[in-house]
């Protein structure tokens, strides 16, 4: 897509070359093997750890963190690892501050908790530098499963289901597997290409094909994958975006915010990918804020954040929102779109502010912009599935689905949060009900 076709204030190159490195660094550089000491040094080793109950995949983190303090990093891997095969990239992404270290008796009491991710991150890191799997096969069953969606449900489902000696077949419609990590987080939340390498380590295991460029209705459909399997796992998360449903929403610069971040994600050179000068994100979720953030970082002038309600009502941690604020991002709240303003291509957006309940004030204040990215949310895509329950897959128990032979998890299926580390809880709960189901 050329400069020219997108607008003419969205354009590449708006920092020195030197600035893109710096600026898209690692958000939390790893500890060092002292660092990790003195922070693990600080847990209390509860015996009814809160934290533990605040983890969506039930790690045992008091345990892993005296395996630490014993200077013994790679034993709490394999602690890790046991419970969240995909431990490595939620140590990076998850919202610690609002799970288990919000739960930790240190904040609890101090106001500062025991630095759980960053610790996670420092024991995953180790055993994954020295190339080692933690687990191995057991005896093959002779049973195949298929799996849609080699995001973070998919893959925690393959690999468990590969662990018990089943034969896994992984289809996904991208080119490159990893999903939401490799496609849908900021980039200076996974450097260094770290979600491929985590996919290529978790293959190790063995028994896992993956397939890409195969989506689900294009390339393949559910009865035939039905016909070859003996279970089918649906992790394909959710493939449309929300409009806004306002006038002019379809103009020139107005994307979606996921496109934008899988874009960077997916860039060889930041310096060649276009950025507008006055930039406008309308949501209130982490993909709002990584893109918000992301355009600053690549050199937008003035970016917005506008939210139809409170910041307390923001689906983004306070942690993700206090730094869009450090980066300079500035977040309006309790305002909803209205209006797309230009002529071909977006100049101007319109809002108006609403109540807490939504209800339009009368109040209309216009923002500039060349560039608008959408982040309201995204839409289940897909023909003949199973049961719909408020736009995603009804599931029950460990991720039945209203069809016999067919599981479902992750952000395509009613459950818990949209969050990476829920989305492998799921896809690890579902394989192992696959498992019992299928050995009787």
């Amino acid at each position: 897509m050329t400069t020219k076709a997108l607008s003419e204030g969205i354009v590449a190159a708006r920092l020195d070359p030197a600035a893109y490195a710096d600026h898209f660094s690692d958000l939390h550089p790893p500890l060092d093997d002292h660092e990790a000491l003195v922070a693990a040094d600080r847990c209390y080793f509860c015996h009814d750890a809160p934290c533990i109950t605040a983890c969506p995949t039930d790690i045992d983190i008091p345990l892993f963190i005296r395996q630490i303090a014993t200077g013994t990093p790679e034993a709490a891997a394999r602690t890790i690892f046991q419970q969240n095969i995909m431990g490595g990239m939620c140590a990076r992404v998850c919202p610690t501050e609002t799970l288990c270290e919000q739960a930790c008796v240190r904040e609890k009491a101090e106001g500062k908790p025991v630095l759980i991710g960053q610790l996670q991150r420092y024991a995953t890191d180790t055993l994954m530098a020295q190339g080692v799997h933690p687990f191995t096969r057991a005896a093959p069953t002779g049973k195949r499963i298929a799996v849609v969606g080699a995001g973070p449900a998919g893959l925690s489902c393959a690999h468990r289901l590969a662990m018990l000696g089943h034969d896994v077949t992984v289809f996904d419609a991208r080119n490159k597997a990893g999903g939401l990590n490799e496609y849908g987080i900021a980039a200076y939340k996974s450097v260094d290409g770290f979600a491929e390498a985590e996919v290529e380590w978790l293959l190790k295991i063995g028994g896992i094909t993956i397939k890409t460029g195969a989506a689900l209705g294009r390339d393949v459909t559910l009865a035939e994958l039905q016909s070859d399997h003996d279970a089918v796992f649906l992790g394909m998360g959710l493939g449309g975006v929300n409009a806004l449903g306002v006038a002019g929403d379809d103009k020139v610069g107005v994307t979606d915010a996921v496109d934008f971040i899988a874009n960077l994600r997916q860039a060889a050179d930041l310096s060649l990918l276009p950025v507008g000068r006055d930039v406008v994100v309308i949501g209130g979720g982490m993909t709002a804020v990584d893109a918000a953030v992301q355009a600053k970082l690549l050199g937008a002038l003035n970016v917005s954040l506008v939210y139809r309600r409170g910041r307390d009502r923001m689906n983004a941690s306070r942690f993700e929102q206090d730094l869009a604020a450090s980066k300079g991002v500035r977040i309006i709240t309790n305002a909803s779109p209205v209006a797309v303003h230009g002529n071909g291509s977006v100049r101007e957006i319109e809002f108006e502010y609403t109540d807490d309940d939504l209800t339009p004030t009368g109040q209309k204040f216009r923002l500039a912009a060349d560039q608008v990215f959408r982040a309201i949310g995204q839409t289940l895509t897909g023909e003949g599935l199973p049961a719909i329950e408020r736009g995603k897959i009804a599931v029950t128990g460990a991720g039945r689905t209203s069809v016999a032979g067919i599981w479902a998890g992750g952000d395509c299926a009613m459950g818990g949060d949209d969050l990476t580390v829920t989305a492998v809880a799921e896809g690890r709960d579902a394989a192992m009900d696959i498992h019992t189901t299928l050995m009787g």
